[in-house]
């Protein structure tokens, strides 16, 4: 059985796949270790990423060429704002962090330029341009919580719901769908020369996840 796209791409920007996923922000997640300061402001700016994700699916919306593709993107932006953000909120508070200040919060350098980037291609190109520059936050999640948990869990560890959450069904549903989405645009969009551009969008995109743990870490106070 052929790899998906999302694993094609993967493996032709691993270098920058890896620098993501096995950031020093993400093992020091799993042993414990991490700054809490850095958690926290990576939290704060989670929730401003959040918004701007919303706004990435209402523009997947604009640029479906079906309705089932805006069904899709509608239940996403729906999920979001609904539920996610709720669900944000809530695992924050226990983080001493008010929805509220959140809001208040300005966004950081690493967040606008992530985020910009991924409605900048959207707005550039069309709906699978947009999907491929969200994989690796969708997916690498699901990939990340899941080598965490792997590796099981550490003693009285603070972060151990962040990496549960990531690791669990309900998460690696969100992957599965999310893989099955890009390959279903990628069978009438994809040709080798498109795939080269894929590449680009996807490697930028990743290394843009990189500057955020980055910028976490930066926070540890």
């Amino acid at each position: 059985m052929a790899d998906s796209l999302f694993e094609r791409l993967k493996s032709d920007a691993v270098d920058d796949w890896h620098a993501y996923v096995d950031h020093q922000f993400v093992t020091r997640l799993g042993d414990g270790s991490l700054p809490k300061a850095a958690f926290r402001h990576y939290l704060i700016q989670d929730y401003l990423f959040l918004i701007q994700f919303a706004r990435a699916y209402a523009l997947a919306v604009y640029k479906s060429d079906t309705l089932d593709d805006m069904r899709a993107a509608a239940a996403a932006i729906s999920g979001i704002l609904d539920t996610e953000m709720q669900l944000h909120v809530e695992f924050c508070a226990k983080w001493g962090l008010t929805e509220k200040q959140m809001e208040a919060s300005p966004e950081a350098n690493a967040n606008m330029a992530y985020t910009r980037y991924v409605l900048e291609k959207g707005h550039a190109g069309d709906i699978l341009d947009l999907h491929v520059a969200l994989s690796p936050c969708v997916i690498g999640y699901g990939e990340i919580g899941a080598k965490l948990a792997v590796r099981g869990a550490v003693p009285d560890n603070p972060y151990q719901a962040w990496i549960d959450m990531y690791a669990g069904e309900d998460y690696q549903s969100v992957v599965a769908a999310a893989n099955q989405t890009i390959d279903r645009l990628a069978e009438s969009r994809l040709t080798e020369a498109r795939y080269r551009s894929l590449v680009r969008t996807f490697a930028q995109a990743t290394r843009l996840e990189v500057a955020f743990w980055t910028m976490g870490l930066e926070q540890s106070g």
